[in-house]
């Protein structure tokens, strides 16, 4: 895929990744004084996750203070970051402002690409079910060709801006066929309901909410294509060297949460409609869509990565070649789950 996609899709990467990289080098010093004071014991050790959405792991685990209960034992303090979407974990990461969060690979490899100091810690999902294209009630698409011509909404730098140019890949779609509109979760959604784009890239819960919400329809997902884009647990690499306790424990607690998650997704289903106020039905379906695992990267899900990296490559997504294996670090899961 060449000309006006490859051009879209280089432009905006190479922008978020000069941010990233601007963003490590202008903080690094201070984030090494701030590590360096913690390991000393002058300054009070603080644990600070990133959260995205309302339905995930991690934001349940931050309503049932799981987190905070587990390293209160510690003398450890937690605080919460909330983000729209993967990239700005990583602006936060470089900047010394984050230590923990969950993205999809995409932010993964721009953030490596943006010379940001950390490290893939564990897979949390395969990817396949978690992202998706929909459509509004009543369109007229009925397969990728037929996105021929049309607007697409996607957060830029998300799992759903690479599931996206998979897709019309996959469709053999040429460079003057779509129209690209960059657009986050909040943004989207009304577009989507207003008719401002005729579809939109999007991962859980955002696609099973406007399902059921306004009928919409899935139009293809990674598992109807087999796309394999594993999404990641995150750590500020200075914080897992300092503390790599804290960072196994901040593995087994997800694996507590997770183990939760598995073994009663009804009662946990149950438990965040009534906070969020939606349907029961709708949590159901986006946590068995989303299939939580806990997870080193195995070979194959280190594959599915580099091939992904290799595909943003070779559209001019990033600038140069990766290998993703340098910043995939299993020693602190292998522990955390007895592996």
């Amino acid at each position: 895929m060449v000309g006006k996609i490859k051009a879209m899709v280089g432009l905006t990467f190479i922008a978020f990744i000069l941010v990233l990289s601007a963003c490590s080098n202008s903080t690094s010093n201070e984030t090494s004084s701030k590590v360096e004071a913690q390991s000393k014991g002058s300054k009070e050790v603080v644990v600070n996750i990133g959260v995205q959405g309302k339905t995930g792991i991690l934001p349940y685990a931050r309503e049932k203070q799981y987190f905070e209960k587990a390293f209160e034992k510690e003398g450890v303090k937690v605080t919460w970051n909330e983000f729209a979407s993967g990239p700005p974990h990583f602006e936060a990461l470089a900047s010394g402002r984050l230590d923990f969060g969950a993205v999809g690979g995409t932010p993964v490899i721009a953030g490596q690409s943006g010379n940001v100091d950390f490290k893939a810690i564990a897979v949390l999902s395969d990817g396949k079910k978690g992202n998706s294209i929909i459509v509004p009630k009543g369109s007229s698409i009925k397969e990728i060709a037929d996105l021929k011509g049309k607007k697409i909404g996607v957060a830029k730098g998300s799992s759903a801006y690479h599931f996206l140019y998979m897709a019309l890949d996959r469709g053999g779609l040429k460079d003057s066929d779509i129209e690209i509109i960059q657009l986050q979760p909040d943004e989207a959604r009304p577009a989507l309901d207003n008719g401002s784009i005729d579809a939109w890239s999007i991962w859980e819960p955002y696609a099973t909410t406007a399902v059921f919400q306004t009928g919409a329809k899935v139009l293809v997902t990674g598992e109807d294509l087999n796309i394999n884009a594993p999404s990641f647990l995150i750590a500020r690499t200075e914080f897992t060297e300092t503390h790599p306790d804290l960072t196994v424990l901040f593995l087994k607690t997800y694996e507590e949460v997770q183990q939760h998650f598995v073994a009663d997704i009804d009662g946990v289903s149950k438990e965040i409609a009534e906070a969020q106020k939606v349907d029961v039905e709708i949590i159901q379906s986006v946590l068995k869509n989303s299939e939580p695992i806990l997870s080193p990267t195995t070979d194959d899900f280190a594959k599915a990565h580099q091939e992904q990296a290799d595909f943003l490559y070779s559209v001019g997504g990033i600038d140069r070649e990766l290998d993703t294996s340098k910043v995939i670090e299993n020693k602190f899961v292998d522990e955390a789950v007895g592996k």
